[in-house]
């Protein structure tokens, strides 16, 4: 679950002493089936919350409907600094609500929680990559999300109106998942120009969750950049390299008499999959499709031509 929701939750139980995951969902602008996940994270995560089966039941502290913070053990507090305390480097909100944690735990428990919000750091950077900043426009749209505000931007040339369900920050890329008089759409932000929060407000589908609708669109996009598979050779220890680059799109299969691993791999199109294996150069054989084949024929000879010793 997200830190920020952690703590806000934390502190609604806190507050109420009880409450469902509908009423959650709604003081947090979230569906119920990810307030409902949210409850079962922190229970799993060691905060001690537990579900209240019946008629007048929900979710509540251990202790009592009034329980407050100090009621934490040491581990349970470790558990909840450590899963909140990455956030807080990137989000000035989590890191006063941390601090305000922090002192309303008993004072034996404060220096190994505050030890364990500092003990993960994430760095977003691949090597050799630059970090990337976080767009302004996270912010202004997370309002308009909460706010169920509509908007109006310029993307790919055209001016679009929507109504904006959810952000997604993936692999330091973020997104906009809306819907739109298109349906549900998903706009890249570092594409998205122009933009204006207006006044008009909309109703989000009361079916929409976000994680659900995260899924569908990496599912589809994955579909889309893997439409062309190669069966290659590779020795066994190399498998791993292309593990690391191709990543979901990777299929190991049997070991030969040779040492070498037959491995299925997938890209968007067939140049794309021999610019990754020419590389390689003997080291690896592709098998097939004939298509891929013909690309790495037509790549070597290209650089054979280009580098042939003019003697």
């Amino acid at each position: 679950m997200r830190a920020d929701r952690l703590v806000a939750t934390l502190l609604l139980m806190q507050a109420r002493g009880r409450v469902t995951a509908a009423e959650l969902a709604t003081e947090l602008e979230v569906s119920v089936a990810t307030a409902r996940r949210d409850l079962e994270a922190l229970s799993a995560a060691g905060i001690p919350v537990y579900p209240q089966p019946g008629r007048h039941g929900g979710w509540q502290l251990v202790g009592g409907a009034r329980t407050d913070l100090s009621g934490l053990s040491a581990a349970e507090a470790r558990a909840l600094f450590l899963l909140a305390g990455p956030a807080a480097e990137s989000s000035g909100e989590v890191k006063a609500a941390l601090r305000k944690l922090l002192r309303a735990l008993p004072a034996p428990y404060r220096t190994e929680a505050q030890a364990a919000a500092g003990a993960t750091l994430i760095d977003p950077a691949r090597w050799g990559g630059h970090g990337r900043d976080r767009p302004a426009e996270v912010r202004l749209l997370q309002e308009a999300v909460v706010r169920q505000q509509r908007i109006r931007f310029a993307y790919k040339g055209e001016r679009r109106q929507a109504d904006p369900w959810g952000v997604v920050g993936k692999d330091g890329v973020w997104y906009l998942v809306a819907g739109t008089d298109r349906g549900r759409r998903t706009f890249r932000l570092d594409r998205l120009g122009e933009l204006e929060v207006t006044a008009e407000t909309f109703a989000r589908p009361g079916d929409f969750d976000l994680d659900t609708a995260w899924d569908e669109v990496v599912a589809a996009m994955e579909e889309r950049r893997s439409r062309t598979w190669a069966t290659v050779l590779i020795p066994e220890r190399f498998v791993w390299v292309l593990r690391d680059h191709f990543g979901r799109h990777c299929h190991p299969g049997e070991t030969l008499a040779d040492g070498r691993v037959r491995v299925r791999v997938g890209a968007p199109e067939p140049r794309d999959l021999a610019r990754t294996l020419s590389g390689w150069g003997a080291t690896v054989e592709v098998e097939e499709p004939p298509a891929v084949r013909a690309e790495l024929a037509r790549i070597g000879a290209e650089l054979a031509a280009l580098y042939a010793d003019p003697r």
